[in-house]
């Protein structure tokens, strides 16, 4: 044994701890993320195109930490925001978060001009409303957020996020039903399908509808155009009750003035149903079932907090976030996460889904299904 040792040539103290070091400290040279050839050139790849690529999670925690701070801009209901904002506090305590609600259309109209004119300063996270979503787009921080998706620097599902800009995340979606009233007609009388909004018993003032067809609109991706305006057309001459806004429609069925809602929001039923202490309000998912991403969100080009900010988009696509949103919303948690109570609610159902090659196009399908309804026109 002596002579064995003796043989053998002599290793430096420093050697031996650098060897120790490596194997023991994160994000040391043996197991670096940045030693990854796949993660370094999709660094390389997106760097090449513009985009921002970080290739450690601890990297992006790191420089949020400095940040300390972070704003964000949300169409949700303060509830949730508040819910949302708690939670990453809570996990994220380095990080001081104010998020604000920016709920309308036009809230979001004026926002866009203020942000196309350079003064929307001040914010770090934005919604990339449906309505203007191209517009937006050229307003979003260039962060390969796909790209770190794909090897895991960042905890979001690939399906989250669109592939078309790489930067922006989609954290809900939303759905529409039949809503009626249990008192006025049983189960069994309310239709099962679309097409069963078109048999005789259904003319003539029997049902509600929206002025803003939304619905019908979520149909194109599984029945096609024509389908949808053939459909549309022949619902119009069932003489329905015109309406807008679905709470006060809701409220309507559940008052008894009528029995059947075409289209409610799956989230506005179900935060009824909450509400409704007599139990008259009911709701039926008939297929396809019409379901359009919801809740786009991307870092501002502008932000000053932009690390802290996809924090905030990983957390909201997260199964903590996730649940928050049905919780909270309620049901208002993605289609896409497996647990969320949409996907229960429509496992093994046809799904007409408006996804990311719909997005841009369902305010085109929603202006030929108005038409096609033939409402006056103001002169």
């Amino acid at each position: 044994m002596e002579a064995n040792i003796r043989g053998l040539k002599p290793v430096s103290l420093s050697l031996v701890l650098s060897l120790v070091l490596s194997l023991t400290i994160p994000g040391s040279v043996a197991f670096s993320a940045s030693s990854d050839p796949a993660l370094l050139k999709a660094k390389k790849d997106a760097e090449a195109k513009g985009y921002i690529f970080e290739t450690s999670r601890d990297d992006i925690v790191a420089k949020a930490k400095k940040e300390a701070h972070l704003r964000v801009l949300s169409t949700m209901d303060l509830s949730v925001i508040k819910a949302l904002r708690d939670a990453f506090k809570k996990k994220y305590p380095f990080i001081d978060i104010r998020a604000e609600e920016l709920g309308s259309v036009d809230e979001n109209q004026r926002f866009l001009l203020e942000v196309k004119a350079g003064t929307a300063r001040g914010w770090d996270v934005n919604r990339v409303y449906t309505e203007l979503y191209e517009e937006f787009l050229p307003y979003q921080k260039k962060f390969d957020i796909l790209g770190m998706a794909e090897h895991k620097v960042l905890n979001i599902p690939l399906a989250f996020v669109d592939p078309r800009p790489r930067s922006v995340v989609n954290v809900s979606s939303n759905m529409t039903v039949i809503a009626y009233n249990k008192k006025l007609l049983s189960a069994d009388k309310v239709p099962e399908t679309w097409e069963d909004f078109l048999k005789p018993e259904c003319r003539g003032k029997k049902l509600f509808a929206d002025i803003r067809p939304l619905t019908l609109a979520m149909l194109v991706p599984a029945w096609g155009l024509e389908k949808t305006l053939d459909f549309a057309r022949k619902l119009a001459a069932q003489e329905p009750v015109w309406g807008r806004g679905h709470t006060r429609m809701i409220a309507s069925v559940v008052n008894g003035e009528h029995a059947l809602f075409l289209g409610p929001n799956l989230g506005s039923v179900k935060n009824a149903q909450e509400k409704d202490r007599a139990g008259v309000l009911g709701m039926k998912i008939p297929e396809p079932v019409p379901t359009r991403l919801h809740e786009a969100n991307g870092v501002l080009q502008t932000a000053e907090y932009p690390y802290a900010a996809l924090l905030w988009l990983e957390f909201m696509s997260s199964p903590e976030g996730q649940k928050i949103l049905d919780d909270q919303w309620p049901l208002g948690a993605s289609f896409l996460s497996p647990e969320s109570a949409q996907a229960q609610l429509t496992k093994g159902k046809k799904l007409s889904v408006v996804d990311w090659n719909h997005i841009t196009k369902l305010n085109d399908y929603l202006g030929k299904v108005v038409e096609v309804f033939g409402f006056p026109k103001a002169k």
